[in-house]
């Protein structure tokens, strides 16, 4: 059944975003690099914008930095458009391997925000992720020194990535957790099995799924490796590994039996799965080409039936830690 694209709530705010966003991130980190090509993944966020896509989702580890600079140009003229979200807090040590650390510490979040703001070119980041929490720094401390920025006007609702129910709640004691941006996909649920999104729920912060096509897999087309290109950083990843991805076509198999069933593609089940997942849900499902950011966005409209959803809930586990 299709219906119109509901709006998720921004966490203590009257702020809200299209259900679908945009990740941005394989625009210029992870993904085929070679196949990176600026002047169309400009068009794809300005088409995503023309097609109702609000939230816009990008991070300063992605490139490193190269990313906020390909977002900042592209939402020139678009600002007002959209809700711009970044995360900072991952240092990249090795771009060649992604390698990376956390880095919590107030001295250097106050740095990394004015720098995203710089390459952004904006004098406001509307929802600003602390990308991972730091192990070595109270998370109260992490959040106290973005709430002093939220104060000064530099930036707007705050989120975490990756974070437990009790780091959410102990964060949220400080100032208001707008959002909780995890993994979540029919091959990776442990969102859900951990209890966060239903703890986002029920204290009314945004959860924002990433990667909810399973890092491309879900779509229906990666069978084998050989189906990545060759310089794509998939390739260093479990789950992509020969062995793994043939396990794992059992998941897409059943996902292709129900998208049959109602006329849509494999990737917009997957999406319409984890938007299923709850009302204060979203997605930010990342593309690099204008075909399949149409493809996402019309799962946005697709709502699965209680039979879909129930053939969608025996798919078997993922082979291969994510």
């Amino acid at each position: 059944m299709r219906t119109a694209m509901r709006r998720i709530q921004l966490g203590g705010s009257q702020r809200t975003f299209a259900a679908v966003g945009l990740g941005c991130m394989g625009m210029s980190w992870g993904y085929d690099e070679l196949g990176r090509d600026e002047t169309e993944s400009i068009g794809v966020i300005r088409h995503a914008v023309e097609l109702g896509v609000d939230l816009i989702d990008t991070a300063d580890q992605y490139g490193p930095f190269t990313n906020e600079l390909l977002v900042g140009k592209a939402l020139k003229g678009y600002r007002e458009k959209v809700l711009l979200a970044t995360k900072g807090g991952l240092v990249v040590d090795d771009p060649a391997t992604y390698r990376s650390h956390r880095d919590g510490r107030p001295e250097y979040l106050r740095s990394a925000v004015e720098e995203s703001l710089r390459r952004l070119d904006v004098d406001h980041i509307d929802l600003y992720q602390l990308h991972r929490i730091d192990p070595g720094v109270p998370v109260e401390e992490s959040w106290g020194a973005l709430a002093e920025l939220v104060k000064e006007g530099k930036l707007g609702a705050l989120g975490l990535s990756e974070a437990s129910a009790d780091e959410i709640g102990r964060a949220h004691a400080i100032h208001p957790v707008a959002s909780v941006q995890s993994e979540l996909s029919l091959w990776s649920r442990e969102a859900l099995t951990d209890g966060v999104v239903e703890y986002c729920g029920r204290e009314g912060i945004a959860f924002i799924a990433f990667a909810p096509l399973g890092r491309g897999f879900l779509s229906g087309l990666i069978a084998a490796p050989k189906d990545l290109p060759e310089a794509d950083g998939r390739h260093r990843l479990p789950r992509f590994q020969a062995e793994a991805l043939a396990a794992n076509q059992g998941i897409v198999d059943r996902m292709r039996g129900v998208a049959d069933g109602l006329g849509a593609t494999v990737a917009q089940v997957a999406v319409a799965w984890v938007l299923a997942q709850g009302e204060h849900v979203g997605v930010i499902p990342g593309t690099k080409t204008r075909r399949y950011l149409e493809d996402n966005v019309g799962a946005g409209s697709l709502t699965l039936s209680a039979q879909a959803l129930a053939e969608l809930a025996g798919v078997p586990e993922a082979t291969g830690s994510r």
